[in-house]
């Protein structure tokens, strides 16, 4: 009998409790920081494909291509860990009108340049040496986690300035900060390129610098809840 009573005022504590929660006067806003940061890394997705009627040649021949590409991305001084192989594939596309084999063989490399300034180089020599697709281009930062840090804090002043503007309002104050929710999305947005044609390379290319570097935003999101007094 006594067990069953300490659980029941227990139970009729922790009740009390939350609702002692519940009725506290608060103020819940979002806050929103963004940080604008020059990337000085670019990462390429090129690609490697070959056609032919029979499948050993064209294999064999994109295998020699890409053996070329390879060792052009090491003599441009990109280490070992910067590049990697993200797709390799053969394909039959046969033709029933002509009752044809044609066979298409695809081999797709990620190239991580940590040098902006190699970027025109690279890529005519990527063009010299076989590539024939690029599929994306995109900027990133070195530092993408210290801007991130720097947009979080950003956020929560932000949210912190929307509360004091409110309640000032009010003829109140905000005190402590009651509750922190992170609603960011892990991601940042930068300048992207998509499936561009490499038999455009010339006029890409052209001898001329062709990288808009432009700026990476950083953002971060949070809903912030403040007790006020009066």
């Amino acid at each position: 009998m006594k067990k069953t009573l300490v659980i029941a005022l227990t139970f009729f504590m922790a009740l009390g409790q939350i609702h002692a929660q519940e009725t506290k006067p608060m103020i819940t806003v979002n806050g929103e920081g963004k940080i604008k940061v020059a990337p000085d890394q670019v990462s390429i997705s090129v690609s490697v494909e070959t056609k032919g009627s029979k499948a050993a040649d064209v294999k064999k021949a994109n295998d020699s291509k890409v053996d070329g590409v390879l060792k052009y991305i090491k003599k441009m001084g990109i280490a070992k860990e910067d590049f990697q192989t993200t797709r390799v594939s053969l394909n039959d596309q046969y033709d029933y009108e002509k009752k044809k084999h044609n066979y298409v063989a695809v081999q797709s490399i990620e190239i991580l340049v940590k040098d902006l300034a190699k970027y025109d180089e690279l890529m005519e020599g990527l063009v010299d040496s076989g590539i024939n697709n690029i599929g994306n281009i995109e900027f990133k930062s070195s530092q993408i986690e210290l801007h991130k840090t720097k947009a979080r804090i950003a956020a929560i002043k932000n949210a912190k300035e929307k509360a004091q503007d409110y309640v000032g309002a009010l003829g109140q104050k905000i005190g402590q900060a009651y509750t922190i929710v992170d609603n960011t999305q892990d991601n940042y947005s930068s300048p992207r390129y998509e499936m561009m044609a490499m038999k455009m390379a010339d006029n890409i290319l052209g001898g001329t610098d062709t990288l808009a570097v432009g700026e990476i935003e950083v953002t971060a999101n949070v809903s912030v809840s403040f007790l006020l007094i009066n």
